[in-house]
């Protein structure tokens, strides 16, 4: 991002994307981040959970490899995402600080809305309050997308069924998102995205959302 007026290194953006599967934050941060590059923005893309040995944990969990208590599951998300902030090889809270701008497929609104599901919501803040406290997001993109368009385009694209892919639990997923933009609005900057649209509609509101923060 270069240097302010003092000489001092600005930071980096940090960009969270969130949706139920299947909304299409994959192909719009793949896009996004093209864009940026073009501009001359120095981004990095990642995702949740991480491929680092307690995010491989949680992808055997949620392919239904291993079986765990609903509240293990949500501890090992929480253990991850900090793992993703402050590891020392690729931490994305140091790479903020050097000036990268990150672009992050899930943050912790996809533990809120996601394990809320089975566990009280207040317990899931609490178990990401040490995330809170080291990274927010500069702003969190909620594609919103109806759960049978979501199913649909993940019928499309895979050959199984995640843990958190069917259909009455996106549909509560969904509205504990809505819940918990409305329960930490004071806290959290967010915008939402009609992900019901074309990919490039999609890629467009996102980049309206977005551009401000980079002066562009």
């Amino acid at each position: 991002m270069g240097e302010n007026r003092e000489g001092k290194k600005q930071k980096g953006n940090f960009i969270a994307f969130e949706g139920i599967d299947g909304s299409g934050k994959s192909t719009q941060i793949g896009l996004l981040a093209e864009r940026l590059k073009k501009e001359g923005v120095c981004c990095y893309t990642t995702m949740e959970p991480t491929n680092a040995p307690v995010g491989s944990l949680v992808r055997q969990v949620m392919t239904g490899r291993i079986r765990m208590d609903n509240k293990a599951i949500a501890a090992l998300f929480a253990a991850d995402r900090l793992d993703h902030l402050l590891n020392e090889v690729d931490g994305i809270a140091s790479k903020i600080e050097e000036g990268t701008t990150v672009l992050t497929d899930r943050y912790y609104f996809s533990s809120y809305a996601y394990h809320s599901v089975d566990v009280p919501m207040e317990w899931v803040i609490r178990a990401n309050e040490q995330s809170a406290l080291i990274l927010r997001p500069t702003v969190n993109l909620f594609i919103d997308v109806d759960p049978d368009t979501a199913l649909e385009r993940i019928a499309r694209n895979r050959f199984h069924q995640e843990l958190f892919e069917k259909k009455s639990r996106l549909v509560e997923v969904r509205e504990n998102y809505k819940k918990a933009f409305d329960l930490l609005a004071g806290e959290e900057k967010y915008t939402v995205i009609d992900g019901n649209q074309s990919r490039e509609a999609i890629a467009d509101n996102i980049w309206e959302a977005v551009r401000g923060y980079f002066g562009l």
